[in-house]
């Protein structure tokens, strides 16, 4: 069992006659007692321990005193060998006594050089701690004297490069407080006065980037309009070329040689503006631990700035000061992508694009607001070409312009309208002024400008000089205008150098509301309200017709070619012009009315009817003179109409012409104010009737109306009054009873007529002694004839 099993063993016991020896066992082992003595003092027994431990001391003492009794004999030896070392060592002591003086006495000098040298060495160390700390001090005002330098030279980076090094291998090495203290307090001034220094130069930054900013938005801007140019150049080039391989032209080959020898690459010209200072305040900034402040300051201080930039001038119009404002805003944000991309972190794309958010929807609501001001085209399209310019200019920069298209789209309609308007002004002005007089071009020069610039044409080679052509002045003016109004149009529809969707359809569209709206009804207005006469009516006939064909020839064409749509593409069946037809109402409007005046002067010719000898005594051997003037009049017309009308447009009004002169002539034997005609009269008319009639015959082939195949020819229309004529010359006329006969040669003539003319002839004529006569024989038959029939007419009716 362990010692310290047994100790607690006896302890727990309690028997005071087994401490003794367990006491004893455990202070002979160097074991510890403290259980023991604790325990016999809780239970009140320190005199029991105290005699235990008496007991153990005696034995100990009985123990050694038998231990010296045995071993008495070596202990007395080894006195005696003890007392003779102590007799050497006293020798010994009194030799080194004797040599320790003799070598004092001997090193007295050598201690006081010894002195000396200790001396001189500590001398010695605080020279060179003196040195170690003169070296420090130098350092480091050599590194102040450079941060002076540097300071006063502007280069503040190097500058707080020093101040560091100062700062962390230094400035708590220094040995001199004094100096160690100076310079403790005037770093921080020192880097206060870094801070402002920067901060001033980035102010005269912001000064200057904003006085230049106009400047570059221009020149940017500037750069996409000439892109734009070539873009559509090169475009033009492309067409024309497609043009040349669809038709197959043999100089197709060397025009694609002539497109790619002379396309060439152009670089735009870089912006060049300096952002040395942003870059520089924001990293002397970050140097100082304070790039955050830095960024809000310069994000601060921009937007101030784009704030006065939206600021729309109130003391000059909107139209002169819209570019400077716009290219403003482009230079703005032109400089901040720049910031964006190259101050690395200074700016946010969420930074930027919240601005540009901002500022978007402020240029919108002024854009808006100054459109509805505008009352001019031009100005509206201006404004409007400046506006997609900086659209195109910003998307280059990555910034999100479709609020800027979308505004430009709401006031589409607005600047149609408003071109409307101008066109609307311009075509009456031109119209109400125009003589309506066919054009002499007498220089080849006039041709082109006014007939081949348009496709006018009529045929593809060059004529003669001086040439008349088929329509008035007013039909290359208008033609002018409406040209003008497509480019326009277009124009307003393509976004830097683009279009929108569906743009040809677009300007197809508004092209119709300008040929329907303006033109046509300004030319129905000249027409239901002009004060005119029959050359300007067959003039306007002529001019319509013109514009009719232009449709397709010109108008439909130039839309396209300005919008990039092949040619093939525009000649498809119906995808024409709505105009056209329309147009095409309004000419036969106009022949409507040519016909009514030709038919009005023939009235008052055929007004002479009334003063005709309707019972002359002989056969007349001449043409009366009403009907040379009806000749002469419609020989006229139909010449004039010849040259400028279209087959159809002639055919019209001729049988009208001549329809009219033979309901005329009809009318003349329905008349109350007839009384009675004799035969001599009808033959008169028939002469009249003659030369009518081959005037018919032969302007029906000479002007060439026989060959677009029309069922009624000229003579046609004089059926009718050519049958009363040869049956009142007939030597039967009851034959009319005849149905056979009077479907073959009377088919035209109405009964009640015939009837009411036949009542009023007369074969005697009205003179004394009449019936003495030579041809008494011949008119009493035709007389009887004419007897039965009218009684036969009677009993029809």
């Amino acid at each position: 069992m362990p010692a310290q099993l047994k100790k607690r063993a006896v302890v727990e016991n309690g028997g005071d006659n087994a401490i003794g020896p367990g006491l004893a066992a455990a202070l002979a082992n160097g074991e510890d007692v403290g259980p023991i003595v604790r325990h016999m003092f809780e239970s009140g027994k320190p005199e029991v321990l105290l005699h235990h431990l008496r007991n153990i001391v005696k034995n100990k003492e009985t123990e050694i005193e038998e231990l010296c009794k045995l071993h008495y004999e070596d202990f007395i030896l080894a006195v005696d060998e003890l007392k003779g070392v102590l007799v050497d060592a006293d020798n010994l002591k009194s030799k080194l006594i004797s040599e320790d003086s003799r070598l004092a006495d001997a090193n007295v000098g050598l201690l006081s050089r010894i002195e000396e040298m200790i001396e001189l060495d500590a001398v010695k160390n605080n020279v060179a701690g003196a040195i170690l700390a003169l070296k420090v001090c130098i350092h480091v005002t050599n590194l102040c004297l450079s941060c002076n330098r540097e300071i006063s030279e502007g280069r503040f980076y190097p500058t707080l490069k020093t101040l560091e090094l100062i700062e962390k291998d230094f400035l708590h090495s220094i040995p001199v407080k004094t100096l160690r203290r100076v310079i403790s307090k005037q770093l921080p001034a020192i880097k206060l006065y870094i801070e402002k220094r920067v901060c001033e130069e980035f102010n005269d930054w912001l000064v200057h980037i904003r006085s230049t900013a106009r400047e570059i938005g221009q020149l940017s801007i500037r750069q996409t309009a000439t892109s734009r140019q070539r873009d559509e150049e090169m475009r033009a080039l492309q067409r024309e070329a497609e043009e040349q391989s669809r038709t197959g032209s043999t100089a197709f080959n060397e025009y694609v040689y002539s497109l790619d020898s002379t396309e060439q690459a152009e670089e735009d010209l870089v912006l060049d503006f300096n952002l040395t200072s942003v870059h520089r305040a924001y990293h002397i900034y970050s140097c100082l631990g304070i790039g955050e402040k830095f960024r809000d300051y310069y994000h601060k201080n921009r937007l101030m700035q784009l704030n006065l930039d939206l600021q729309v001038s109130t003391m000059q119009p909107f139209l002169e000061s819209h570019q400077p404002f716009l290219a403003q805003i482009a230079g703005f944000f032109i400089v901040e992508d720049r910031v964006l991309r190259t101050a690395g972190g200074l700016l946010t794309e969420d930074q930027v694009e919240s601005t540009w958010d901002t500022a978007i929807a402020k240029i919108t609501a002024i854009l808006e607001d100054q459109f509805t001001r505008l009352d001019t085209a031009s100005h509206l399209l201006l404004i409007k070409d400046y506006v997609s310019l900086l659209g195109v200019t910003l998307k280059r920069y990555g910034y999100r312009v479709s609020p800027l298209m979308d505004i430009l789209d709401k006031s589409r309609d607005k600047y149609h309208e408003l071109l409307l308007t101008e066109c609307r002004k311009q075509i009456t002005d031109i119209l109400t002024n125009d003589s309506y007089e066919q054009m002499v071009l007498k220089k080849e020069y006039e041709y082109n400008m006014n007939v081949l610039s348009f496709n006018l044409q009529a045929i593809d080679m060059i004529p003669d000089f001086p040439y008349v052509t088929p329509f008035s002045s007013s039909v290359p003016d208008v033609c002018r205008v409406i040209r003008s109004f497509i480019e326009d149009s277009v124009s307003y529809l393509s976004y830097g150098g683009g279009f929108i969707v569906n743009a040809y359809e677009v300007v197809k569209k508004y092209l119709d509301k300008l040929l329907i709206e303006v033109l046509n009804n300004s030319l129905l207005n000249i027409i239901h309200g002009g004060a005119f006469g029959v050359p300007q009516a067959m003039q306007i006939g002529s001019n319509i017709s013109v514009f009719e064909r232009a449709c397709d020839s010109f108008f439909l064409w130039q839309a396209g070619k300005l919008c990039g749509i092949p040619k093939r593409i525009v000649e498809r069946p119906h995808s024409g012009l709505t105009a056209k037809a329309v147009l095409k109402a309004s000419q036969n409007v106009a022949y409507n009315k040519l016909l009514y005046l030709v038919n009005d002067k023939l009235d008052s010719i055929m007004a002479q009817m009334s003063i005709i000898n309707w019972t002359v005594e002989e056969e007349p051997e001449h043409a009366n003179d009403y009907m040379n003037e009806v000749l002469v009049y419609l020989d006229s017309v139909v010449s004039t109409a010849h040259q400028i009308l279209p087959l159809d447009a002639l055919y019209k009004i001729t049988i009208g012409a001549l329809g009219h002169v033979s309901d005329s002539i009809m009318m003349a034997f329905l008349n109350d104010s007839l009384k009675r005609f004799n035969v001599n009269a009808v033959a008169g008319i028939d002469i009249d009737l003659k030369l009518l009639e081959s005037f018919a015959e032969e302007r029906y082939h000479s002007t060439g109306v026989s060959e677009i195949g029309k069922e009624a020819t000229f003579m046609d229309c004089l059926v009718e009054v050519r049958q009363l004529v040869n049956l009142l010359l007939s030597n039967q006329p009851e034959n009319f009873i005849n149905p056979v006969i009077r479907v073959k040669n009377y088919g035209a003539l109405d009964l009640k007529k015939v009837a009411i003319i036949c009542d009023k002839y007369k074969d005697a004529p009205d003179r004394l002694f009449g019936s003495l006569s030579n041809r008494n024989t011949k008119q009493s038959a035709r007389k009887k004839s004419m007897d039965v029939l009218k009684r036969r007419l009677k009993d029809m009716s």
